[in-house]
């Protein structure tokens, strides 16, 4: 498959599971994962609890992004056995702030609540149920797969062109 359609497959799958399913972190994973034929319960599981920010509260980052950062440092994050090399994070690190920085030039912030507010003009609180009413007649299942869509995207590029930049240097990860 091509990176074009890769990317584009990424995107619709990351959006259709968000308005189906929620979870905006395990949106992002899953997306990312299944195009890219990563099979990790693990790491998907371990992504619940970061929908909406952090425990649905919106004050934390944007699930989409946590996501994103989650799936960077899958392929390209520091492993236990070099747990104790602080420099063996580096590459996750400097790719999560990539996508980190896109993010925020795209949205103006990664915060959830603030996110909320630019998108649908206000925060929702998902713990009271005229709220999630009101975030539905506001659009935001709309608006937020297209966020976890457009993340997983460029989460996923982030993790292709990397991989693509590795062909054929000693230390390169299988190309999927």
């Amino acid at each position: 498959m091509e990176k074009e359609d890769i990317l584009k497959k990424v995107y619709e799958t990351a959006k259709r599971y968000e308005l189906k399913s929620g979870g905006c972190a395990q949106c992002t994973i899953a997306a990312i994962f299944d195009v890219l034929g990563v099979e990790d319960e693990g790491v998907f599981k371990a992504a619940t609890g970061m929908a909406d920010g952090v425990g649905l509260t919106g004050d934390g980052h944007c699930g989409a992004l946590s996501g994103g950062t989650m799936a960077i440092s899958y392929f390209f994050g520091r492993s236990r056995e070099n747990f104790g090399n602080v420099m063996k994070q580096v590459k996750a690190c400097i790719l999560a702030k990539k996508l980190h920085d896109e993010f925020v030039e795209i949205y103006g912030t990664c915060r959830c609540a603030n996110i909320q507010e630019k998108l649908a003009g206000r925060f929702f609180n998902l713990y009271d149920p005229e709220e999630i009413k009101a975030a539905f007649k506001a659009g935001m299942p709309e608006k937020c797969s297209t966020l976890v869509g457009k993340t997983a995207r460029m989460a996923t590029r982030i993790i292709l062109d990397e991989r693509e930049a590795k062909k054929g240097k000693p230390d390169q990860l299988p190309i999927l």
